[in-house]
C-alpha cells in the first residue's frame, strides 16, 4: 500500500497522529529531500530507508514505488512540507499507481494556502488555487488573462525574489485588487500583510509567500442600458417566449419579474 503523508509546513507540532503512525510503520519513505525529511524523522525517533522523490526523478521514483508496493511493501511519499502533490511531486506517481490498479491513500494534514487563505480574511467560500505562476513574464500574464474576469478568491504560491514580478504583473491584468502575503505559516515570525495590488507588497522579501487576491467585481449587465421595453425584447429577438425574457431581463436587471411584467404587457 501507498500512503501520501501530508508534513507539517513550519511547526513540527502539527504533524497529525495517524501519520507519525504511518511514517513509523512504513518500510521506505520516499521524499522530495532526504536531507529535509531526515530531520522530521529525527525529531520523532523515526528511523526509515529513504528515497528521493522530487521533479527531476519522479516518473523513475514513481516505478521504484509501484514495484516496492507490488512486493506487499508499505511505502510513505511526502514532499518537504504539507500535503504531496499539491504544488509538489507526487501527480505522476498518483498517475502511475491508477494506471496500474494499485491501491493507494492520502493521510490527511497541512495545506499551506489552506491556511493563508484563513489568514487573509478574503472570502473563502468559493476560490481557486493556481500555485506557481510561469517564470517568463509573457507567459505569467497570458495565464494570468485567463482568471481575471473570474470571481473567485485566487490562491497562489511565490518565491521571494518573484514576488515582486508576480504582484506587478497582477496589477497589470487585474487591474487593483485587495489581497493578502502570507509568509512563515505556522512559524515564530508568522506574518500576514494585507496590501493592495496597485500599491505592491512593501519591505523585504523572505521566505515562500502565499499570495491571496480577491476575485473580479461582478460587472454590470450591458443590456441594463435599454429600456425595459427593449431588454425584453432583445431575447424575445433571440427566439425566447415573452415570459422566458421577461425572467432573463428581470435577472440581468437584478429586479423581481412582477416589476417588469406592466413593460411586457403590450409585446
Amino acid at each position: 500500500m501507498v500512503y501520501f503523508v501530508a508534513t507539517p509546513i513550519g511547526n513540527l507540532k502539527d504533524i497529525t497522529l495517524r501519520a507519525l503512525e504511518t511514517l513509523k510503520e512504513a518500510d521506505v519513505i520516499f521524499c522530495e529531500d532526504t536531507r529535509h525529511t531526515l530531520k522530521l524523522l529525527n525529531a520523532y525517533e523515526i528511523k526509515k530507508p529513504l528515497y528521493a522523490c522530487h521533479k527531476f526523478n519522479e516518473t523513475a521514483a514513481a516505478q521504484k514505488i509501484l514495484e516496492a508496493a507490488r512486493r506487499g511493501e508499505k511505502v510513505a511519499v511526502v514532499s518537504d512540507a504539507g500535503t504531496p502533490v499539491v504544488s509538489d511531486p507526487g501527480n505522476i506517481v498518483c498517475k502511475t499507481l491508477r494506471e496500474a490498479g494499485e491501491p493507494y491513500t492520502v493521510i490527511v494534514g497541512a495545506c499551506a494556502f489552506v491556511a493563508a487563505l484563513v489568514l487573509s480574511a478574503l472570502p473563502a467560500d468559493r476560490f481557486a488555487f493556481l500555485g506557481f505562476l510561469p517564470d517568463k513574464i509573457g507567459e505569467k500574464r497570458a495565464f494570468l488573462e485567463r482568471y481575471k474576469d473570474s470571481d473567485l478568491t485566487l490562491a497562489f504560491h511565490s518565491a521571494p525574489q518573484d514576488i515582486d514580478k508576480d504582484v506587478a504583473t497582477m496589477y497589470e491584468v487585474f487591474g487593483d485588487r485587495s489581497a493578502a502575503a502570507v509568509r512563515e505559516i505556522t512559524k515564530i515570525h508568522e506574518e500576514t500583510v494585507c496590501f493592495r495590488l496597485k500599491d505592491g507588497l512593501q519591505g523585504e522579501k523572505r521566505g515562500e509567500y502565499v499570495l491571496i487576491v480577491e476575485g473580479a467585481a461582478e460587472k454590470e449587465c450591458a443590456l441594463n442600458a435599454l429600456s425595459e421595453v427593449e431588454h425584453i425584447k432583445h431575447y424575445m429577438a433571440l427566439g425566447m417566449e415573452k415570459k422566458e425574457a421577461l425572467k432573463r431581463a428581470a435577472k440581468d436587471r437584478g429586479v423581481s419579474k412582477s416589476e417588469l411584467y406592466p413593460f411586457s404587457i403590450d409585446l
